[in-house]
């Protein structure tokens, strides 16, 4: 196997009632890459991501992270390798302050119970990875609010800091603009440019400026099955992806700044 490559996936099958929901998946993600999946609605993304963690156990195939196969190893263990996913292992304690939360997350990792909570939060081992976590997704400023009342965007990155303040190997985010107004979502955007290289990152995502603006791959499903994977610009000038795909659940198009082409990029619902 390629050094470069961190987790591999090798023709992985899961079926419901009979219907495939992941068809003979291929893929390698390459170490510190930031690696999104696309496709319509149904087209297995979700399913993919479930069996990455262990929430879904394949029909048949193989996952191998950091060269251990880890096909059929429990959820619960998995995190211990350095596998996080967004919104499975965060949990936002809303009467607590954002840096609580953080430093809280920092804590449950290290395998601490929460009742030695209210000792520890004046503990630099804790507050300190903390306060950097919230530097890194743009909330150090909110550090010391409730964590309740912040917008529903702010939550989202409150949620990215725990999960990057346990220092993951890999992040899977499952759609991480979803629900967000445009400043919101160019907030999040910004917030994973800079985590960009400090960890490997499959984002499941369905807005095409996010994903253009932050994919280094791209990997394109429908209907349970790879049709396409490469570099941005190579994804969105293949005639396959833009029949199969961009071209049919089209809402709006829009420039993409810093894309580095001309072309256009297509919102998918």
């Amino acid at each position: 196997m390629n050094s470069d490559v961190l987790l591999s996936i090798s023709d992985l099958y899961k079926a419901f009632g009979g219907v495939a929901a992941t068809n003979q998946v291929t893929l390698d993600i390459l170490d510190r890459e930031v690696h999104a999946i696309i496709g319509p609605n149904g087209a297995g993304k979700t399913t993919l991501v479930s069996q990455l963690t262990g929430v879904l156990m394949p029909d048949a195939g193989q996952i191998t992270f950091k060269g251990n196969d880890i096909t059929y190893m429990p959820a619960h263990r998995r995190p211990h390798l350095g596998m996080a996913r967004s919104f499975q292992i965060t949990s936002i304690i809303h009467d607590m302050t954002v840096l609580e939360n953080v430093a809280l997350a920092i804590q449950a990792k290290a395998g601490h119970s929460y009742r030695f909570w209210r000792s520890a939060d004046s503990d630099q081992n804790l507050t300190g990875p903390a306060m950097e976590a919230l530097r890194g997704v743009g909330l150090e400023a909110q550090a010391m609010q409730i964590a309740g009342p912040l917008s529903h965007g702010e939550h989202r990155q409150l949620e990215m800091a725990m999960v990057m303040a346990t220092a993951p190997v890999l992040v899977l985010l499952d759609e991480p603009t979803a629900g967000m107004g445009q400043e919101d979502s160019t907030r999040m955007i910004a917030a994973l440019q800079v985590l960009k290289g400090s960890c490997t990152i499959i984002l499941v995502e369905h807005d095409m400026d996010a994903v253009f603006a932050l994919a280094d791959r791209i990997t394109v499903l429908v209907e349970g099955r790879v049709i396409a994977t490469g570099k941005p610009d190579a994804i969105r000038s293949d005639e396959t992806v833009r029949q199969a795909y961009l071209g049919e659940e089209l809402e709006a198009v829009t420039d993409v700044p810093g894309s580095g082409s001309s072309g256009t990029v297509r919102h998918v619902c």
